[in-house]
């Protein structure tokens, strides 16, 4: 069994693949405004969610995002799903994966977090896309 990443290195690994999924302008934004009190949990976050879990070998950062977007859709993390769904811009799930995501919450977590998730990504798209979201037509 491979000896395991020491802290440093799974941050600096945590760092590079989080600035390649959620964008630099994303990273700089919460790194610049880390204060002494939440600077530790966004170290977790880089360490453990981006240098430990989605720096994993086996699967792409494809299915990674579209597993995050059905969890995040599933528990209700709105922010969160708008966030991922930008993401896809970098991950390379499509517009159909998304769709296909949140037609399993619908089966496995419920009709209205899924209908939510929904909303959420279309406005999310219609931005990316340059026009307003789905609120402001």
């Amino acid at each position: 069994m491979d000896e395991a990443p020491d802290n440093a290195t799974r941050y600096r690994a945590g760092l590079t693949v989080r600035r390649s999924v959620l964008g630099d302008p994303h990273v700089d934004r919460a790194e610049d405004a880390a204060t002494d009190f939440d600077g530790p949990f966004q170290h977790l976050i880089t360490e453990a969610a981006w240098g430990t879990v989605w720096a994993r070998p086996g699967w792409t950062k494809r299915e990674r995002s579209i597993v995050t977007l059905a969890l995040l859709a599933a528990l209700g993390h709105d922010e969160e799903v708008a966030l991922h769904v930008r993401a896809t811009a970098n991950t390379g799930a499509t517009r159909d994966d998304i769709c296909e995501a949140f037609l399993h919450v619908a089966i496995y977590a419920g009709v209205p977090a899924a209908n939510r998730a929904f909303k959420i990504a279309k406005d999310v798209l219609s931005e990316m896309d340059g026009g307003e979201g789905a609120d402001d037509r």
